[in-house]
């Protein structure tokens, strides 16, 4: 259900290596963190038809995505094939390559499968020097099959550039905060001139847009809801998006943003950037 897209590696020779194709849609689990409610709102997803959900160590719900899935699989709703499944790797956790791989093999543990989709840096690593052999070992892990693909999140695009120098396989995606408040489209461009694909998270500034008014009247033109605006806003402009919700009626709500379709109403949205941050970000880090 829903849109993919192609992601990859860009290579020194400009092929791109290891393809995979991402339901453009997904489930964010970030701050899902009392007992049960992870597991019940992947469910909730799985069965409403997403077929990407995305998690990492640092939200520790890595192991209830994986009973999710687990027990989705069993019951018939979802294959494994048919699923994709982002995890991160912790900033305090990428100090090398050895320790990326221990990492990797941690959170397949905790997710209960043989390998994930897509593999994150969660953010730069503190360290610069810790850069490059992080970067080791995720291609090491990309290599050994525990993950499909690889790729950074709140990436600068001084980082990004930085990378060209010592990756083998450049990353195939980046994840960063976007939405119609914060657009970047300088960084947006970045990335893809790194061969990496946007996936844009908390395509809702975490909430504190969705009363915008300008963004009320958009959503009332179109009859639909204002995080039905915002997340086809970034499904639009070509990002993977992972809106976060554990409310089963808002897991739906966001899935029909896909049927919402804008037309002058991106003119609209274009003019309501105010690099607006509703979370940290690493990507301006040094």
């Amino acid at each position: 259900m829903g849109p993919t897209l192609t992601i990859g590696h860009a290579t020194a020779n400009g092929e791109l290596a290891h393809t995979s194709e991402v339901p453009q849609l997904g489930l964010g689990t970030f701050l899902m963190k009392e007992e049960g409610e992870c597991k019940e709102a992947v469910l909730a997803a799985l069965k409403a038809g997403y077929k990407h959900i995305d998690t990492a160590m640092a939200y520790e719900n890595e192991h209830e995505v994986g009973e999710a899935i687990g027990e989705a699989i069993e019951n018939g709703i979802i294959t494994r094939e048919e699923l994709f499944v982002t995890t991160k790797l912790r900033r305090p956790h990428a100090v090398g390559n050895e320790e990326v791989q221990q990492r990797c093999q941690e959170s397949l543990e905790n997710l209960g499968l043989e390998y994930v989709d897509l593999y994150l840096v969660h953010a730069p690593p503190k360290d610069p020097y810790h850069r490059k052999p992080t970067w080791k070992g995720m291609e090491e892990c990309l290599k050994r099959g525990w993950t499909k693909a690889i790729g950074v999140s709140n990436y600068g695009a001084h980082h990004l550039d930085k990378m060209r120098s010592y990756a083998t396989y450049m990353p195939s995606v980046n994840q960063i905060e976007i939405h119609p408040w914060l657009q970047r489209d300088a960084l947006r461009a970045a990335t893809e001139a790194v061969g990496a694909t946007v996936m844009a998270y908390s395509p809702l500034a975490r909430g504190d847009k969705v009363s915008d008014e300008k963004l009320a009247k958009i959503s009332q033109e179109l009859g639909c809801t204002p995080a039905q605006v915002a997340i086809k806003w970034c499904l639009d402009i070509g990002c993977i998006t992972v809106p976060k919700s554990s409310n089963e009626g808002r897991i739906k709500e966001n899935l029909g943003c896909l049927e919402v379709e804008l037309g002058t109403q991106l003119d609209e949205l274009k003019a309501l950037d105010e690099h607006y941050i509703s979370g940290w970000d690493p990507t301006s880090e040094t």
